[in-house]
């Protein structure tokens, strides 16, 4: 399980914009660059309009790297994969809200069983209301500041500043659980992000196509990092 949430923020380093073909190589490029995790974003095709990968990849790549593997399923049947990708070696597993409710409970009780973190995102349009029943069940929520399913779309700085401090209060603001941050992070969102008590920012396309990927990781790291510390200061 996640345990108590650290001080400074963490950068899971979501491969969806590196190199597939090479993906390995690109995982231990993130991992010498200073990122916290790797960020595998799943994608079907149903749930979202894009294809990505499954857990043959994850599995595949598990053996690259020692840093935590941070799964974020945007599939319509999380609940009937849930095993597999607990076996391929993910150390947490969130999934979205928003698919049939059903699968939720059992999927979520299951990923906490095998003593991996669990967690629920919400699309930009999904109130954080929708999560008040799996409250007790969670270990992560993720905040989308994006349409779900592409890489590299501009921020909804909006979304942000409505539900991340937010967030982060519902679930615990004193202790173990964690909000993370996926879509347009990046230097130049990193403050707002920052000042609403972020623990961790997903960054994609911000670090796979900087020209120093090792500068650009402590570069956000540091700006979200000092914006949060003078919030908690505040």
């Amino acid at each position: 399980m996640t345990g108590r949430r650290p001080a400074g923020v963490l950068i899971a380093a979501s491969i969806l914009d590196s190199d597939l073909g090479a993906l390995g190589d690109e995982i231990r490029r993130a991992e010498a660059a200073g990122a916290d995790r790797i960020h595998l974003d799943v994608m079907d095709g149903h749930f979202v309009p894009n294809l990505t990968f499954g857990w043959k990849t994850i599995e595949a790549v598990r053996r690259v790297t020692t840093l935590p593997f941070d799964a974020h399923l945007m599939i319509a049947e999380p609940g009937r994969w849930t095993e597999q990708f607990l076996d391929a070696g993910c150390d947490s597993i969130t999934f979205h809200v928003e698919v049939a409710a059903p699968q939720v409970g059992p999927a979520l009780a299951r990923i906490r069983e095998a003593g991996r973190s669990a967690g629920l995102s919400v699309k930009p349009g999904t109130p954080l209301a929708a999560l008040d029943a799996y409250r007790a069940m969670l270990d992560i929520v993720l905040v989308m500041t994006v349409e779900p399913g592409f890489g590299g779309q501009s921020f909804m700085r909006d979304v942000a500043k409505a539900k991340l401090a937010a967030a982060r209060a519902w679930l615990d603001p004193a202790g173990a659980n964690e909000v993370q941050v996926d879509g347009g992070g990046r230097a130049e969102t990193c403050e707002v992000i920052g000042r609403a008590g972020t623990d961790v920012i997903v960054a994609g396309s911000a670090l796979y196509r900087a020209a120093d990927m090792t500068a650009e990781v402590e570069r956000i790291r540091s700006l979200a990092g000092a914006a949060r510390a003078a919030t908690i200061q505040a």
